[in-house]
C-alpha cells in the first residue's frame, strides 16, 4: 500500500499557510490538513501545519474547517486527536473534548418522535434516542464523524477521565452498532431506509471499525471489512480498511487490484498511516467491554 514518494509529495505541496488542500495547489482544508500532518509526525511541516489548525478552533472549542468557513464542525474530533499525538495537553486540547461533550446528532423533533412511535408513520429506521455526532451542529448523525470523536474521546479519557465521558463514549458506541447493517458492515448513517435494508460502504464500515475497536462483537464485520480490502480497487477505502484490520488485530488481505499513486493528499497521508502510524488511530477497548 505505501507509497514511497508520498512523504515527498506531501512536503512538496504543503501550501504557504501550513496546510493541505484536497488536491495540491488548492485551498487548506482541516481534513487533509490534520492527516498530512500525522503523516509527517516530527518533521517541521507538521509542526507549521499545527499552528495553523489552532488559529481555526473558535471561543468555544470546536474548530472551523477551513479559514473562511465559521461553522464549528466534526474536524473538532481529529483535532483533538492530534493534539493527544503531539502530548498537547492544553486548552486548545480541553476545549476541544468539552465541545465534542455538548455535540449530538439531531434525530428530529420530538413531535415527530412521537409520531414514530405512536405508529402513524412506521417504525424509524434506527433507535432515534442513540446519539451519535453530526458533520456540523443541529444536524443529524452520522458515521464517519461518530467513528472520529469516539477515537477522539477515548484518547482523552485518559487525561481527562469523567462519567459524563465515559457514557458518552458508551452512547456513541451504541449508535454504531444500532445503525450497523445487515451484511456486518455499515452505510453512511443507517442500516436501512424506508424499511428496505441497505448495503455497507468499505470507507464507513473501516471508519466504524476504527470507532468500535476492541469491541468482542465485530466478527462478522472484519471479515466483511477484510473481504473489502481484498476486493476494493479504491485506494482510500483500501487505506482504511488496512488502519482498521490492523487495530482490530486482524490480517491484511494481499489487494487483488493494482492501485496506482494519485495526487490527492489524502490518499498519499493515508498510504503512509496505514502502515507506519496507525497508533494516531488506537484507543484499546471499547467503553462497553
Amino acid at each position: 500500500m505505501k507509497d514511497p514518494t508520498a512523504a515527498v509529495r506531501l512536503r512538496q505541496t504543503q501550501n504557504a499557510d501550513g496546510g493541505w488542500g484536497y488536491f495540491p495547489g488548492k485551498q487548506s482544508w482541516l481534513e487533509p490538513t490534520v492527516y498530512a500532518a500525522v503523516a509527517l509526525a516530527g518533521d517541521p511541516a507538521a509542526d507549521r501545519a499545527w499552528t495553523l489548525l489552532k488559529s481555526w478552533q473558535a471561543s468555544d472549542g470546536g474548530w472551523r474547517p477551513s479559514a473562511d468557513v465559521q461553522v464549528p464542525s466534526w474536524g473538532t474530533s481529529l483535532c483533538v486527536s492530534l493534539a493527544e499525538s503531539r502530548g498537547e495537553f492544553g486548552e486548545p486540547f480541553q476545549k476541544g473534548v468539552a465541545w465534542l461533550l455538548t455535540s449530538a446528532g439531531s434525530e428530529g423533533p420530538l413531535w415527530q418522535r412521537f409520531l414514530f412511535r405512536t405508529k402513524l408513520f412506521g417504525e424509524p429506521d434506527r433507535n432515534l434516542d442513540l446519539k451519535g455526532w453530526p458533520w456540523k451542529p443541529d444536524t443529524a448523525s452520522w458515521v464517519e464523524p461518530t467513528a472520529h470523536a469516539l477515537v477522539a474521546l477515548k484518547h482523552a479519557s485518559a487525561k481527562l477521565p469523567s462519567r459524563k465521558l465515559r457514557e458518552r463514549v458508551r452512547i456513541g458506541e451504541a449508535q454504531l452498532l444500532d445503525v450497523r447493517c445487515r451484511d456486518g458492515g455499515w452505510n453512511y448513517g443507517s442500516h436501512a431506509a424506508l424499511e428496505v435494508d441497505l448495503v455497507a460502504f468499505p470507507e464507513t464500515t473501516a471508519l466504524a471499525l476504527i470507532g468500535l475497536q476492541g469491541h468482542p462483537d465485530l466478527g462478522k464485520s472484519l471479515d466483511l471489512a477484510s473481504r473489502m480490502a481484498r476486493e476494493t480497487t479504491s485506494p482510500l477505502a483500501r487505506g482504511w480498511l488496512t488502519i482498521a484490520l490492523r487495530l482490530n488485530g486482524a490480517d491484511v488481505p494481499q489487494s487483488t487490484a493494482e492501485i496506482a499513486s494519485s495526487p490527492e493528499t489524502m490518499i498519499a497521508a493515508l498510504s503512509i498511516i496505514a502502515e507506519d502510524k496507525v497508533q494516531f488511530f488506537r484507543t484499546g477497548a471499547a467503553a462497553t467491554t
